[in-house]
């Protein structure tokens, strides 16, 4: 009975005892939710656009942030710094659209994936190469993001909450609010739908492969600059943060591969869910550290029940 008790009603009662606490996990939560949800969408577009996992995606929030971080060191101001880093991870679309996907055009899924893990080695040996290995700091306040914090007393108790991931909220929730309008009002939006609902259809009306690519591939490092920004001012700039695109696995299995409001709402419910688990039931019962795997075990158990995701599509073969 106390076994039960601990599992079904004790946390509960913890959250009614302390109220505030509740709030500031929950918007721990939110915020670890929000920067999941954005590298997972680098994984979707891509994979809609050209049914590619891109298991570069990771290191490519590194390269971005490191190019960033390299460039100030270098004596260029931050708000130039900025824009030129956008243009290296254009070079770098355009590069990848070039060398390595229109050589494999039609060739299996396998040597596509493969091809992404050969991107991967290749940035990790550039970006060593380049800026080293060592730990670097954001360019935070160079950026303009502020590093205050907020504090509120609800329920009488206390509730902190730093400017930075207000910041981090309200950007990504703009990124993601101009990314929908583009998918689905601008002209490359719709071709680039077009092109993840049928690939035969979408060249057989005109629509260019390799310039689909390319944006894909550049909006994709748009999503990994913004992301390199925020865990960066969070952690520092180092390749440690390639494993933090780790955690956009289970999102995109909870989510769906090929849907953009699943990696939303799917990177949002991990980010609530393993912060209230490690904290009312984690830290009581096992020691902690279950951040490392509820996300992992979460996306199983939706699996065995919905293996497309909870918002994939279910495809239905006739045979």
């Amino acid at each position: 009975m106390d076994f039960i008790h601990s599992i079904l009603i004790q946390p509960f009662l913890d959250m009614a005892d302390a109220p505030d606490f509740l709030i500031q996990v929950l918007w721990e939560g939110i915020v670890s939710g929000v920067l999941y949800a954005l590298i997972a969408l680098g994984f979707v577009l891509i994979f809609k656009s050209s049914r590619i996992f891109n298991f570069a995606q990771g290191i490519m929030v590194v390269f971005a942030a490191l190019t960033l971080v390299g460039l100030h060191q270098k004596g260029i101001p931050a708000w130039l710094a900025l824009p030129m880093t956008l243009g290296v991870m254009l070079l770098l679309a355009i590069a990848i659209e070039r060398v390595v996907l229109r050589p494999l055009v039609n060739q299996p899924d396998i040597i596509l994936f493969m091809a992404t893990i050969g991107i991967t080695l290749f940035l990790i040996g550039l970006g060593e190469t380049i800026f080293g290995g060592e730990n670097k700091r954001m360019i935070t306040q160079e950026l303009g993001i502020p590093t205050d914090s907020y504090t509120f007393e609800p329920f009488g108790g206390l509730v902190m909450i730093e400017q930075r991931d207000i910041t981090a909220v309200v950007g990504a929730v703009v990124l993601v609010v101009c990314l929908l309008l583009f998918l689905n009002k601008s002209k490359m939006g719709r071709a680039i739908r077009a092109l993840g609902d049928d690939h035969q259809a979408a060249l057989s009306v005109g629509i260019s492969l390799s310039t689909i690519w390319v944006l894909v591939w550049f909006i994709a490092g748009m999503i990994a600059l913004a992301t390199g920004i925020v865990w960066g001012a969070r952690a520092g700039v180092s390749f440690a943060l390639e494993v933090i695109a780790l955690k956009a696995l289970p999102v995109l299995m909870l989510g769906g591969l090929e849907s953009v409001s699943g990696a939303i709402i799917g990177g949002l419910m991990i980010g609530i869910l393993e912060k209230l688990f490690e904290i009312y039931w984690g830290q009581p019962l096992l020691g902690g550290n279950t951040e490392s795997w509820f996300a992992y075990m979460l996306a199983l158990v939706v699996l065995l029940f919905r293996p497309q995701g909870l918002f994939g599509e279910r495809i239905i073969e006739r045979v």
